[in-house]
Parts: structure tokens; sequence; C-alpha cells
């Protein structure tokens, strides 16, 4: 079954299905437990993505409520990094830099600049890019100094690997690696909502299905084990997502914990062997700074020795963010930093569809379409939630 972009409602006998038993496993939990609310968290912005704009929260119960981790890589960017591209693009390199990183908001202006948007209309030379391979032709045809913005997570860096190891990049291309693991910030955000827990406990975690086609089923393991809870690893079309809830309260009835892999069709539990090879031969892993959350051990990547004459960290100086300089980086009054762990909800946010927009974006979280914030705005509330409830039977 696959719910297509053309008929967003097919197949929903089968989501109203699994509604139907998400609903009677978490009475039967409640009954059983003493509980009357409990937070289920995704992990990747795409899941919250399809659980938003096709009104999940609206089918399940009450006392049910699903969250949003950091599962947006262009969110979790540090301010400072932003600040550098600005800085290389008006001092004359051509930046190149994916779409929703061109509108991300630096904290500290750079000669007035906030943002590489307003780098280019201040007359520096940024370039919009659908990836690394098309910078790379550009850059070759003009031949002056440049770099590529390598932001994403552990799904992006095996494509950088085999363009870096397969020497297809021109020499005047630089690389900044601003890639990011996922598995440490699962484990930090749900290590500070144990520690400083608000109205509800996080009892399972939908894990990203993209990222686990590279790391496999495995590298969740040790979330299940140390919090005690269920990890299911899911695919994204709605009955994936509710197909993950149930399997997470099914195994909470049974006390069971564990890894299960809902995403069968494209996850395996060992990953990509070959995908981990190319990442971890291109790349080392360092401790990294993640906008909003704190500078977690092992969290990122940055290029190897072998690979050093592409390094925009050395090459064109640019400043690293260290434990002494991090900072949340988020403007005034702007929750981010709480949504991406989880927190609180856009909503809460003082600036959230005041003057922060999408067309607008005051904080991080409001750029990327795989922002939270930013998946709220154009779909939180939506006329596909109430339709999809009423077809089901459940409004």
């Amino acid at each position: 079954m696959s719910w297509g972009r053309q008929s967003p409602l097919r197949g929903s006998g089968l989501v109203a299905a699994l509604a139907r038993r998400v609903r009677r496993l978490f009475s039967e939990l409640a009954a059983r437990e003493g509980l009357t609310k409990l937070k289920i968290m995704d992990f990747c912005g795409t899941h919250e993505w399809t659980v938003t704009h096709y009104g999940l929260r609206s089918l399940v119960p009450e006392g049910l409520e699903l969250v949003a981790g950091p599962g947006c890589p262009v969110c979790v960017t540090p301010s400072r990094y932003v600040e550098e591209a600005i800085r290389l693009a008006l001092d004359g390199v051509v930046v190149y830099t994916y779409g929703d990183t061109y509108r991300l908001p630096a904290v500290r202006p750079v000669r007035g600049v906030r943002s590489l948007a307003e780098a280019r209309a201040a007359g520096g030379d940024v370039r919009l890019v659908y990836s690394l391979l098309e910078a790379a032709r550009d850059a070759a045809r003009h031949g002056r100094t440049s770099v590529f913005l390598g932001i994403g997570f552990e799904t992006a860096a095996p494509g950088y690997a085999r363009l870096l190891l397969g020497g297809k990049l021109p020499r005047n291309l630089l690389f900044m690696s601003l890639v990011k693991l996922t598995p440490p910030a699962m484990f930090y955000s749900l290590e500070v909502l144990r520690e400083k827990p608000t109205d509800a406990p996080v009892m399972g975690v939908i894990a990203p299905g993209h990222v686990s086609t590279i790391v496999g089923a495995r590298a969740w393991v040790p979330v299940a084990e140390h919090f005690e809870i269920p990890v299911v690893v899911a695919g994204f079309e709605p009955a994936d997502v509710m197909a993950a809830i149930a399997l997470i309260l099914e195994r909470l009835l049974r006390g069971e914990r564990g890894v299960v892999v809902e995403y069968a069709r494209a996850v395996r539990w060992e990953g990509s062997p070959e995908a981990q090879r190319l990442m971890y031969k291109a790349f080392r892993v360092v401790d990294d700074a993640w906008r909003g959350i704190g500078f977690l051990p092992k969290s990122g990547l940055r290029l190897r020795d072998r690979l050093a004459r592409y390094d925009a960290f050395a090459e064109l100086g640019v400043r690293e963010v260290t434990p002494s300089s991090w900072r949340a980086d988020n403007p005034p009054g702007c929750r981010c930093a709480e949504v991406v762990l989880g927190k609180a909800r856009p909503t809460d946010c003082p600036h959230f569809m005041r003057d922060c927009t999408p067309s607008r974006p005051y904080g991080p979280c409001m750029v990327s379409s795989e922002g939270t914030c930013a998946i709220w705005a154009r779909f939180g509330g939506g006329g596909l939630a109430s339709e999809l409830a009423r077809r089901l039977g459940l409004a």
C-alpha cells in the first residue's frame, strides 16, 4: 500500500484501522499503568511533515502526544558557520548552498548582513545548487575560489564522500563539512527530557528511516537499552507512522523494549556497509556543535587528512565552534532550542506566525521544509487534517 501524491487520502482504510488499534492499545496501557498522558518522539523532519501534513495528531487519543525532535540538519547548524559563509561571500569567494540554508538567519550580523540571501543582495556571489556535483561542475567552469556548505545527516555523507574520494571536485572548490550524526542527538535529547521532565514522559521513539538505510537499525539499540523504551524505525507514509505508533504501544503493553524495523522494505539491521565504508574513509568523527542543543560528543563529521586540500576550515581560515565558544545561537525570545529538543511546540513561541513566518523567518526552525516550525506554519490544523479525520470517521 502506498499513498500517492495525487491522492493523499488513498488507502485510508488501513490508516483508519491502525488509528482504532492505537486508540485501543493506548486505552489498555493507560488503564493498566494509571497513565493519563505519554509522549512518542519522532527524529526526522520528514516524519514530522507526515504527522502534521496528514493530520495524524487528530487520529490518536488525546493523551498520546506526538512530539518532534532534532530532525532538521539546517535548524541545528550553528550561527557561527552561517556568519563565516557570509564573510566569505562578501570577500569574493563563491559560496554554494542549498535553498533552505540560503535563508538561514545568523544571530550576529556580518557587515550588516544576516543571511546568505542578504549577502547575495549585498553583492556576494552566493549560488543555489541541488547537489555537490552541480557545484563542482559550475566551479570547474569559472575557476574562482569557491566553497560548498556540506550540510546534512548520515544520508548526505556517502554522496559527499564518493565525490571527494573519487577526485571529482575541481581544485578551486572547497568543502565545509557541517554533517551531523543523528544517534548522539537522539541520546542527548532523551537525556535532557529525562532529567527535566515536562508534563509527560517520552515512552517511545520513531527513528528516522532515511538515516537508518545508512547506519542500520542497530544504531538505535543503545538508545532503547539505556532509556528502556521501544524504538521503531519507520517509513514515511501515514500508514507507516501509524503502524510505528501501534508497535510502540504493543511493546509497552508487553513490557518489551528494543528496536523494531517497520520500514523493512528499505532498512536492514546492519544498514549499508558500503555507504558506511565510504563515509568513514572520507570523514572522521568529531565532537560538534548543534544550534540550540549543545556541544555533543562524537556527533559531527570533518574531512580526513587525506582530503585536506578540500577542507574549507583549513584552506579558508573558517573558525570552528569550540565548547567554550558555543552558544544557543537563537535570537531573543526564539524557542527553537526547546522545539528541537521536544520541550516546546512551535505554538508556544511568542514569535510563531507573528514576526516569524515562512516568508520572513526569525528563527532557524522556520527556514527548512524539515523544520518543525515551518511544517506547523504550513500544515498545522490545515484542511487536510480535518478532511482525513472526517473520512476515517474519527472526527
